[in-house]
């Protein structure tokens, strides 16, 4: 029920609207048509008594027109018409009866009071006049001569033709209203195609998500807004997969991570508690093993803070610090690394002094992850150029180094979490790979950009912006 819910709904509604319809045809229309019909012919018999009148019975009263000659005329007009007329004298006697029944008697002599009802209401419908004839809708028109009034024409119909009619026109009307439900089920079908059916594959595909089948698209050949919400649902899907990809490569590198540094503390506590390292070689390995704790330390604060910006948990402590003091302060940490590697930091500022409103302690992280990469991946007996400039309301801080850089294929991937290119992958290239995650982080958070320009075997140049700091 619950997939076939919408074609049920529209095969309910498509009968209901079809029954309902037909009903109001065959009942409330038919009682109209036929009442319009029976007002359209009163009318009309109205008309042609008053033609008898003027054209043929006047006449005859005139002395113009025998008897006989009027009574043929009075056949040939009604089998025309296909109509019964009767001339009545003002006695009440029928002198012409295109029937042939009612001459030389009353009228009322088969049909009582017939006669009267006529005269007084000019008309009568729905009377019966004899079993031969059965029912009859009538008019009368008065003849009069020498404003005397010597008789009446009346001209009737069957109440039978009226029905027959009726019934034509309704015949016509219900094969055109089978063409009609025809085409109003050519139409359900249509909507059907162009709502329920689509939608129907957009669930599907949709519930192949929840199973984790990212793989699976849908395909629709229209241009309206289930196109529109189909395309959103690939979307979804693609992102879901990316999602689940990251997450399995996230779960793989993390993993990988914690092994290494675990696996040497494990092996070498092992070996000193079993006595196969010697007391006086422990200094050694317990300055290994108190690296790898620390490897591990900043890999689990790395995890928390990614984790917090991702989530929103971590709040920036904004204040106003002189941005060159910040660098100077970070560049001296790396004296003795520059030294053993022979690099050089070479500090560059347009003022002496530049305010900056960030949060103190994020940004000085990301000067040391910045300087850090930059002295990491810089040749023996190169430069580290480092600056500030203004740039209308903002500072922008470069890092530049002449190293290895960035292959092209990886300048777009080096801000995801534990991506590492294959040139920073030798024996002395140390790191997590979150350290640029976090840094974009940072700077995402202050609501600001940073950037990156490499070319493999020249260098890397990282720019980030920071607002200044308003003066009072």
């Amino acid at each position: 029920m619950q997939k076939n819910g919408s074609v049920i709904k529209l095969a309910l509604i498509y009968v209901v609207i079809a029954v309902s319809v037909f009903l109001l045809l065959n009942t409330f229309g038919m009682a109209s048509l036929r009442k319009k019909l029976v007002t359209e012919k009163r009318s009309y018999l109205g008309d042609v008594a008053a033609l008898i009148s003027d054209e043929y019975v006047t006449p005859y009263y005139n002395d113009v027109t025998k008897l006989s000659d009027m009574k043929r005329q009075m056949r040939s007009v009604a089998t025309f018409l296909n109509i019964r007329v009767c001339i009545v004298n003002a006695k009440g006697y029928v002198i012409v009866d295109t029937e042939g029944t009612f001459e030389k008697n009353s009228i009322d002599d088969k049909a009582e009071g017939f006669l009267d009802e006529l005269i007084s209401n000019g008309y009568v419908e729905n009377y019966y006049i004899d079993e031969d004839y059965g029912k009859v809708i009538a008019n009368v028109e008065p003849i009069n001569k020498d404003y005397t009034l010597r008789g009446y024409v009346i001209a009737m119909t069957k109440m039978t033709d009226i029905k027959a009619s009726t019934n034509n026109y309704l015949n016509f009307i219900n094969i055109a209203y089978i063409w009609f439900t025809a085409i109003l089920l050519g139409a359900f079908i249509i909507l059907y195609f162009i709502g329920p059916y689509q939608a129907a594959k957009i669930n599907k595909i949709a519930m192949e998500y929840s199973k984790g089948h990212f793989d699976e698209k849908i395909e629709l050949n229209t241009h309206d807004e289930y196109s529109a919400l189909a395309a959103t649902v690939n979307y979804m899907g693609e992102e879901m997969k990316n999602l689940n990809d990251y997450q399995k490569k996230f779960i793989a590198n993390v993993s990988h991570d914690f092994k290494s540094p675990l696996t040497s503390i494990k092996g070498y506590t092992e070996a000193m508690k079993d006595g196969v390292i010697p007391p006086e070689e422990q200094g050694k390995y317990l300055e290994i093993i108190a690296f790898e704790t620390e490897r591990l330390t900043k890999l689990t604060s790395n995890l928390l803070s990614l984790s917090g910006f991702e989530n929103g948990g971590t709040k920036l402590e904004l204040s106003v610090f002189d941005i060159n003091a910040m660098i100077k302060k970070t560049a001296m940490t790396f004296e003795g690394t520059c030294t053993k590697k022979k690099v050089t930091l070479n500090l560059t500022f347009e003022a002496d002094k530049e305010n900056v409103q960030a949060d103190f302690g994020r940004i000085q992280q990301v000067l040391y992850n910045l300087i850090d990469n930059a002295v990491k991946f810089s040749n023996e007996f190169s430069v580290v150029d480092i600056s500030t400039k203004v740039r209308g309301s903002k500072v922008l801080i470069s890092v530049k180094d002449h190293g290895i850089g960035i292959p092209a294929d990886s300048i777009g991937k080096i801000w995801e979490r534990f991506y590492k290119t294959d040139v920073s992958r030798g024996k002395d290239k140390k790191g997590t790979g979150l350290g640029l995650a976090i840094t974009k982080d940072i700077v995402e958070a202050h609501h600001e950009n940073i950037n990156v320009v490499s070319t493999l075997g020249v260098g890397t140049e990282f720019t980030f912006t920071l607002p200044l700091a308003e003066t009072s």
